[in-house]
Formats: C-alpha cells, sequence, structure tokens
C-alpha cells in the first residue's frame, strides 16, 4: 500500500457507494427505486467514511482533489505530492464508477431515459443557473475544507501537565463522513453536490466512454462548474485558515 494506491482505492470505494445508490434509487427495477434524497445523502455520506477507513492510514484519504489543494495552499501538504494524489483520486473514481456500471447493468438497460442513466455517473443543476450552481459547489465544498482544517484528534492531558493524542482509528473517519452528509442534506438540492471535480469528472469520463443502451450526452457544457466551484471554495477555506490559524 502506498498514497497513491490508497487514493485510488479509497476514491473508488467513495464512487462505488456513492454512485451505487444512485443507481438504486433511479434505475428501472432496483429494490431500492424510490429511496428518496435521504438514502442518497446518507449513503454519500458513508461512502467517504468507508473510503476514509481504508486510505486513511497510508494516505491521509484525501479521496477529492478540492481537499488535496486545499491542504497544500493552507500549507498543510507539499505540493510536490499534488500531482501523485490528483491522479489516484481522478483513477479511482473511474474505477468505481466503472463497476457501478457493471454491476447495474441489467438496470440501466431496463432505464429509458437517459438523463437518468447520467445521473448515476455526474451532477446536473435540478435548475440550471451558472452563478448559483457555482455558489452551490463553492459553498458546500468550504464547508467540507474548512472542517478538515479545522478537525482535532482526541487527546488527555496527564497530571504532568503534557498532552497525549490517541488515535481513534477507523472512529476517526466519523467526522468528514458527517460533514458530507450534512453538506448534502443541506446544500446538495440545487446540483446534487459534486464538492469533488474527480467524483465528477471521472465518472462523466467513464459515462462518455461506455457503451450505455439509449445514452445522451455527457453534459460536457456543464461540467466545468463541479470541477471549477471546489477549487474555488476549497481556496477561499485555506485562504481563511491562514488568516485565522489554528
Amino acid at each position: 500500500m502506498t498514497p497513491f494506491i490508497a487514493e485510488v482505492l479509497g476514491t473508488a470505494i467513495l464512487i462505488l457507494l456513492g454512485g451505487g445508490v444512485v443507481a438504486n434509487d433511479i434505475l428501472n427495477g432496483t429494490k431500492g427505486k424510490g429511496g428518496g434524497w435521504v438514502s442518497i445523502t446518507t449513503a454519500w455520506g458513508l461512502a467517504v467514511f468507508a473510503g476514509v477507513v481504508v486510505a486513511g492510514p497510508y494516505s491521509g484519504a484525501h479521496l477529492n482533489p478540492a481537499v488535496t489543494l486545499g491542504l497544500a495552499i493552507g500549507g498543510l501538504f507539499p505540493w510536490a505530492d499534488v500531482p501523485t494524489y490528483l491522479a489516484g483520486e481522478f483513477l479511482g473514481a473511474m474505477i468505481g464508477s466503472f463497476f457501478v456500471y457493471v454491476m447495474y447493468k441489467d438496470h440501466f438497460d431496463a432505464t429509458e431515459e437517459g438523463g437518468l442513466k447520467r445521473a448515476v455517473f455526474c451532477t446536473d443543476p435540478a435548475i440550471p443557473n451558472n452563478f448559483r450552481n457555482l455558489m452551490s459547489e463553492i459553498l458546500g465544498t468550504f464547508v467540507l475544507v474548512i472542517s478538515v482544517f479545522y478537525f482535532a484528534d482526541a487527546s488527555f492531558e496527564s497530571t504532568g501537565g503534557s498532552t497525549t493524542k490517541v488515535g481513534l482509528g477507523a472512529i476517526g473517519a466519523i467526522p468528514v463522513a458527517f460533514i458530507v452528509w450534512g453538506v448534502g442534506l443541506s446544500l446538495g438540492g440545487t446540483t446534487g453536490y459534486a464538492i469533488n471535480p474527480a467524483r465528477d469528472l471521472g465518472p462523466r469520463i467513464v459515462h462518455a466512454l461506455l457503451p450505455i443502451k439509449g445514452k445522451i450526452d455527457s453534459g460536457w457544457g456543464y461540467a466545468w462548474i463541479p470541477i471549477v466551484g471546489p477549487i474555488i471554495g476549497a481556496a477561499i477555506a485555506a485562504g481563511l485558515f491562514l488568516i485565522l490559524g489554528k
């Protein structure tokens, strides 16, 4: 296990479970069809938890180019490692979305609406408005990344006055899962809250490449928003962190 492999595997698990709940919710003939927004946002939060559990000990489990860039801008991650992490995140997102298609192939075939099939892979605005759609991605990612900057490890103070950090193991993945869950419930209704360039672009590329029955275009006219918005949101969070400090 290396940081690159950890980012690939962790992001693949994130997208497999996240894209999987969308497929389960909206494609025809699934046992979870019609589960609704709460089931989708909850599963995405749990998908983040699963990815962080796997990748956390080896890479810090960024699983998101916005997080990687935000930490680098904030001085908490070396710029030299950024390309490796970004490559792992985009590759993992593509792998995860491919296996969602493989698993739900029969249900893709049973669904006529091309827009629903595309929604399994990537985001679309509920009401197209470039400014507000971009703001949605900026704000959602800002909340995620500023929270990451201020996550604190559990610790206790001994009688001698020294402080000892306590490793939380897999439990340490819970806070970021809760943040993603909360962002989805509160802010995700306008765009589907990509808040992660790899989560949107990687699967969008896979959608464009796969021979999906009844496929429509991959929505490239909108694709820049879930890339640029999260990067701006992460940069703002990093800038605020540099001003405020720990």
